[in-house]
């Protein structure tokens, strides 16, 4: 490590990190071991490719846990080669604040030095039995025993904070700062990073694990980016990820705050695989046992954890159908693909008389709930945000974030929806979308004269790059379009196409169902009886 990067390493100072006290859901602690306080440094093959993606951040950053941070809010593990971060703040179904940020930043920065830490695993805890010594009420019964990967951060602390004045303000703009911080830390993370969503996985835990090579959704997701619905906006990175889903199915999730189940996240491509949760614990021992050469890449480990991931599929439920598909796909595109939002409720309006007129008054009655200023804004940040890199996203979305704080429709939002007792209808502020003026909303995205967060993972991108789920639109077309020259008849062609991207996935779990669904909506055949692809959405 040279002298430049080992002073910046100093600088993340960390008098106590708790290793799990009690046992995880999808580690047995009997495997476990208590890590060092310090980590080896790795072998130069190794700790040259960590280089070339390591922090370049100003020295000046520093990050040490604070008096009064709870000392078990994340519990962390060792099994063999994997490190484990286990989410532990039971209460408040895991909701991220600035203490478990700090905690979780110090160890993956000593992680990624660390030639006895090969892969990064990171989920909730969950509680499975009741305490026979302990009363619960109806409400904390509910909270405690719905599993939570992470669900969101703690935005009622932050606005409480807000009212407190500009003291209170200026730690919620340095919360933000941290928790982006440590999500761009994530998403250019030099090692393997899994993430288990396996339960409420919103806001906050999106930016914990949607930037990860793999995603791995189970029945007990729940994925939302609820913040539309609160007078906020899809931060956490949701600039990024969510205008690269396909066509405009980010969009559509980013205004609404629509929620999708596990088999649907991963059919949508937010998750890259999908397994029971009940196979986790062994997937994660798995994983653990496995060695790789100081000369393998990190492509390659990837392909290799990828593999082993598939190992544990055990098949979709068959009561489980992919949601977003068919006719339903195609209206999302009609409609969200539209640069302002009174052209996309007019085009709700106008699906109101087709096959999924129901879906679509629903959806418009939706939009119309929304903060106005948050759904012109987020649908400014999803078509900007096409353009920016994985960097750039979080420094940007530092300074929407902060002008949200300033003004009154995120109080009123978090207010109404999460601390009124019981929860009551925001009064937003402008009321209506069309009383929201351009002009307001190009603020939001200014940077001139703005100090630019400094961030802690080095180098950056604009596609993300491990590509672990499924086959995407571009690559069916590309088959398809490919096989159109053999000149084989539509229903031969379509069979080859499956068979070939099957193949090319080493027969990946959903493949078959998703290039289906891909060729049943883009595909047709010509008066010849061949497949030609279509389009028009």
């Amino acid at each position: 490590m040279s002298s430049t990067s080992r002073n910046f390493a100093l600088m993340f100072l960390r008098p106590r990190c708790a290793t799990a006290l009690t046992p995880l859901s999808w580690l047995s602690r009997s495997h476990s071991a208590t890590m060092p306080l310090k980590a080896k440094i790795l072998n130069p093959v190794l700790r040259r490719q960590a280089m070339e993606m390591s922090t370049k951040a100003s020295d000046t950053i520093e990050i040490k846990e604070e008096p009064g941070d709870d000392p078990n809010d994340v519990l962390f593990g060792s099994h063999y080669g994997v490190r484990t971060i286990e989410l532990n703040r039971l209460n408040k179904m895991n909701a991220l604040d600035s203490s478990m940020a700090r905690k979780i930043i110090l160890r993956l920065k000593e992680w990624e030095y660390s030639e006895l830490a090969n892969i990064i695993i990171i989920g909730g805890a969950h509680i499975k039995d009741a305490d026979p010594g302990t009363s619960y009420t109806a409400g904390s019964r509910r909270k405690l025993f719905r599993k939570a990967f992470c669900a969101g951060g703690d935005v009622a602390a932050i606005v409480r904070g807000n009212a407190s004045g500009p003291d209170g303000q200026a730690s919620s703009k340095a919360y933000f700062g941290l928790e982006y911080r440590l999500d761009q830390l994530i998403a250019t993370y030099p090692k393997p990073y899994v993430a288990y969503m396996d339960g409420i996985t919103m806001g906050g835990g999106v930016g914990l694990s949607v930037h990860a090579p793999f995603r791995i959704a189970t029945e007990n997701t729940i994925f939302s980016m609820p913040e539309t619905s609160i007078g906020f906006f899809p931060d956490v990175g949701g600039s990024f990820f969510l205008p690269r889903l396909e066509g405009y199915i980010g969009t559509y999730l980013a205004l609404t705050s629509n929620q999708l189940n596990g088999v649907n996240a991963f059919y949508t491509g937010i998750a890259t695989h999908y397994i029971d949760s009940s196979s986790l614990p062994g997937l994660t021992a798995r994983l653990g046992e496995l060695e790789f050469r100081d000369y393998h890449t990190l492509p390659e480990r990837n392909s290799i954890i990828d593999a082993t991931i598939e190992e544990f599929g055990s098949g979709i439920p068959h009561n489980e159908r992919m949601l977003i598909a068919g006719e339903l796909r195609q209206a999302i595109d009609r409609c969200f693909r539209h640069n302002r939002v009174e052209d996309i409720i007019d085009a709700l309006e106008h699906e109101r008389t087709s096959p999924v007129g129901e879906w679509a008054s629903k959806t418009k009655e939706t939009l119309l709930e929304r903060s106005p200023t948050s759904l012109k804004v987020t649908l400014k940040q999803m078509r900007l945000g096409r353009k920016w890199d994985v960097s750039e996203t979080f420094q940007r979305e530092y300074i929407i974030a902060s002008r949200f704080m300033t003004l009154p429709d995120f109080a009123t939002g978090v207010s109404a929806r999460l601390i009124d007792k019981p929860p009551t209808k925001p009064r937003w502020n402008p009321s209506r979308i069309e009383e929201v003026q351009d002009t307001t909303v190009d603020q939001y995205f200014h940077m001139e004269g703005e100090m630019k967060l400094s961030l802690l993972g080095g180098g950056s991108y604009k596609e993300y790059p491990a590509q672990m789920g499924l086959p995407t639109e571009s690559e069916v077309k590309t088959a398809v379009e490919q096989g159109m020259e053999t000149g084989q008849t539509a229903n031969r062609l379509r069979g080859m196409v499956v068979n070939q991207i099957l193949r090319d996935k080493r027969g990946k779990l959903g493949v078959k169902e998703k290039v289906e669904e891909v060729l049943d909506r883009k595909c047709g055949v010509d008066d010849k009886g061949h497949l030609i692809w279509k389009d028009e959405p």
